[in-house]
This record gives structure tokens, C-alpha cells and sequence, in this order.
């Protein structure tokens, strides 16, 4: 399988230290948040994950330190209906992007807990994959592009100040890709 994630970014991920790998994780992550955040905001009893999933969000971009029970954290993820596995698999667009989503958190709360390289280009490489798929699917979409354009700054605390607002615009362009993607009569 090819690797999505640049090798210079990999290069710098394995020799930029935790403080680095933290920032780059954090801003993937924030990126992909509203997909989560969007799509199961209206699920019924589902109020306790997105409150997690936000707090543990927020905590990544203390880049200068390790996640405070990191550990629990990704168990607790892990129980979230979109790790868990389905006889029939993911079969709709929401379900998707949410599980993407779900996963990318999960490996960042892991490159961030113990400062892991390897987590930290599996963070990216879901962000990448689930940005190709959107690009299949929407006309004219050049989101993977967009992705890959990112994750250099979000290996720099030089580029911290505008690498939160760059991926939170990044992630609400996605959450709108997402939504004009959904057939009309769908409700989420």
C-alpha cells in the first residue's frame, strides 16, 4: 500500500522531536473534527462522545507537554460505535467520514501520549485516505491536495498561530463537502 503521507514530513516527524509530532497531530485532528462533530451532533445519546471527542481536541494543541491519561483516553474512544466492528462493514457516507474521523483522534491521542512517530504518520495517512475518498466523490474536489498542503506548517511552532485557524477552515470546507454529498432525504 502506498504511503500517502510526503517523506519529508515522515523525515521530520521521526527526527522533529514531541513537540513537533504534538502540533502535527493536533492540527490533522483538528482538521478533521467537524466531520465528527457535524455529523453525530443530532444522534441521539451520543451528547457524552462529542463532549469527549471536543476536549480531547482541545488538549492536543497543548503541544508542550504529554495527554494527561492518554491511555484512558484512547480505551474510551475505543468503545465509540465507529471502532467497533460491523458484520456488514461502514456502508453509508456519514457513517464514513465519522470513522475517519474517530480514527484519526485515536491515533493522535497515541502519537501524542507517548510522542510516536509511527502514530503520528498513521494520523496523517487517515486524514490523507479519508480526503482522497472525499475527492472521488465530490466533482471538482481537490481536498486531498489541501491535506497534503497542511501537513508540512503542522510540523512547525513557528506556524502555530495560524496553523489552528488554517484547520479549522479546512475542516468546515470538508463538513460542507460532506453535507452536499448526502442525498437529500437524508437526515443524520
Amino acid at each position: 500500500m502506498e504511503k500517502l503521507v510526503e517523506r519529508a514530513v515522515v523525515e521530520a516527524l521521526g527526527d522533529g522531536g514531541s513537540e513537533a509530532i504534538r502540533l502535527y497531530v493536533a492540527a490533522c485532528t483538528e482538521r478533521m473534527t467537524p466531520l465528527f462533530m457535524g455529523l453525530r451532533a443530532s444522534t441521539p445519546g451520543r451528547e457524552s462522545d462529542l463532549d469527549f471527542y471536543a476536549e480531547s481536541v482541545r488538549d492536543l494543541w497543548y503541544a508542550d507537554r504529554p495527554l494527561a491519561g492518554a491511555a484512558e483516553r484512547v480505551r474510551l474512544l475505543e468503545q465509540f460505535p465507529e471502532l467497533q466492528p460491523k458484520e456488514e462493514g461502514i456502508t453509508d457516507v456519514v457513517d464514513t467520514y465519522a470513522f475517519f474521523a474517530v480514527l484519526t483522534l485515536r491515533y493522535a491521542l497515541l502519537a501524542h501520549g507517548w510522542a510516536s512517530a509511527d502514530d503520528a504518520v498513521s494520523c496523517g495517512h487517515v486524514a490523507l485516505t479519508a480526503m482522497g475518498m472525499l475527492d472521488q466523490n465530490v466533482a471538482g474536489a481537490s481536498l486531498l491536495a489541501e491535506e497534503q498542503r497542511l501537513q508540512s506548517p503542522s510540523l512547525s511552532s513557528d506556524a502555530a498561530a495560524g496553523l489552528w485557524d488554517a484547520s479549522v477552515t479546512a475542516g468546515r470546507e470538508r463538513f460542507r463537502a460532506v453535507l452536499g454529498h448526502l442525498p437529500r432525504q437524508s437526515c443524520f
